[in-house]
């Protein structure tokens, strides 16, 4: 297993980089989840684009890689950490099928179905939020980026300065600036990204709904 923080190199082993940013309730069945497959997870600067991501291994590689924001909240991490996993075992399984299936199709709802229960069944997190995983997951999002009633469930547990605001939250035609200092307009929305325009470059960018931005005014 290889866990590990941005700025450490490929190989190093960081357990505490990912230990830090969970409850601590789940943090030995979570190190058991990672010891299924090789694997390095990267604890990374925030993206406006993504919360989490996973890649199966390169030609020369035998690890599947994971990447999470490292300004999720802890149940968030959690939760985007456990998806990204869901989508390692399925990728794990077909790995030698002619058929890839689908992103977030019936054989990763039934994995992270899987991987979920015992943090349900465990109460690893709080009440409230149990109910709205077991609540997720016979939605028929089941628990996507697209989910949005555990996205802002999630949110509820953000610890942050009062003028950030979510991407959603901005009506069309909003001026918002991602924390890296970079300035856009806001356009419409397309499943779990809004299309924006970044001042100055006129370039579009497509910027998660649950990124987190400070509003301004135009002069």
């Amino acid at each position: 297993m290889n866990v590990q923080q941005a700025s450490l190199p490929l190989l190093e082993t960081d357990y505490e980089a990912v230990r830090n940013h969970l409850p601590p309730s789940t943090w030995k069945y979570v190190s058991n989840l990672l010891q299924e497959y090789p694997v390095v997870v990267r604890v990374v600067p925030h993206r406006a684009t993504k919360l989490g991501d996973y890649r199966p291994p390169r030609l020369d590689e035998c690890c599947h890689r994971i990447t999470v924001n490292d300004d999720l909240n802890i149940y968030a991490f959690l939760v985007t950490l456990l998806h990204e996993l869901a989508h390692l075992r399925v990728a794990a399984m077909h790995a030698a099928g002619t058929k890839r299936p689908r992103p977030h199709g019936p054989e990763w709802k039934r994995e992270f179905a899987a991987i979920l229960k015992p943090v349900i069944d465990k109460s690893m997190v709080p009440g409230e939020l149990c109910v709205t995983l077991a609540a997720s997951l016979q939605r028929p999002r089941a628990a996507t980026c697209s989910d949005r009633l555990l996205a802002l469930a999630l949110s509820q547990y953000d610890q942050g300065d009062d003028k950030f605001v979510h991407v959603e939250q901005l009506e069309l035609g909003a001026c918002f600036q991602l924390q890296d200092g970079r300035q856009f307009i806001l356009g419409d929305r397309v499943r779990s990204r809004y299309r924006c325009i970044e001042l100055g470059s006129g370039v579009e960018f497509r910027i998660h709904y649950l990124a987190r931005v400070v509003r301004f005014e135009l002069d």
